[in-house]
């Protein structure tokens, strides 16, 4: 099976927003792909929603709880400095590593400017669904 991380935006975007990254989490609900997550972005993702977004803490705890379960959670175990100064998108790629992912799905243009990392391939949540829409689920 398709093994994904999905960045902190996409999370942020389908849960606040809707929209395109909500139908990524779709295809991970409908078991298109096995989403992987750690720590860090579960936190990320919290902070984002009960600080950035003034996210009720019982709504974002939910969010968080909900995420949660759809994804299988990894603990890193390399540092990675891929992006000078930059510790939200590092934490995606050693999350993508720990996991072995095939794919990262994210908005971040610094991440996109790598286009891929260790074979890991980096694509826009559209990009993802155009390459994904065609496919059938795999196992």
């Amino acid at each position: 099976m398709l093994r994904v991380i999905a960045d902190t935006n996409v999370y942020v975007s389908a849960l606040h927003v809707a929209g395109v990254a909500d139908e990524v989490l779709a295809g991970a609900r409908a078991g298109q792909f096995q989403p992987f997550i750690s720590l860090p972005i579960l936190q990320e993702l919290e902070r984002m929603l009960a600080g950035k977004l003034k996210w009720a803490p019982g709504r974002a705890k939910e969010a968080i709880s909900a995420v949660r379960k759809l994804a299988t959670l990894v603990v890193p175990t390399e540092a990675v400095a891929a992006i000078p100064n930059d510790d939200p998108a590092n934490r995606i790629l050693a999350c993508a590593l720990r996991a072995e992912a095939q794919i990262i799905v994210t908005g971040d243009r610094l991440l996109h400017a790598l286009g891929s990392f260790r074979g890991i391939t980096v694509v826009s949540p559209r990009q993802f669904l155009d390459a994904l829409a065609p496919e059938s689920p795999q196992g």
